[in-house]
């Protein structure tokens, strides 16, 4: 089982790497992120994943944020 959820995590976390890459919404990246989170706490692994997802999450907020800036009408 625990072999199971461990292979859905890296599921989870390679699907919201490719969701990134295709240019998909970020808000479904950041679902699968979760997602990987939470099937690693299942698995007893967080401590492991917890700072990778941390990491993917946080290079989301600043493509979001450069999106956001880049979007914006210049003065």
């Amino acid at each position: 089982m625990a072999d199971d959820l461990s292979m859905r995590v890296r599921q989870a976390l390679l699907t919201g790497d490719n969701r990134l890459k295709q240019g998909v919404d970020p808000a479904k990246a950041r679902e699968s992120y979760a997602l990987a989170l939470q099937l690693a706490k299942e698995a007893g692994i967080e401590d492991r994943v917890g700072p990778l997802v941390e990491l993917r999450l946080a290079d989301l907020e600043r493509l979001e944020q450069e999106a956001s800036r880049s979007a914006r009408p210049e003065d």
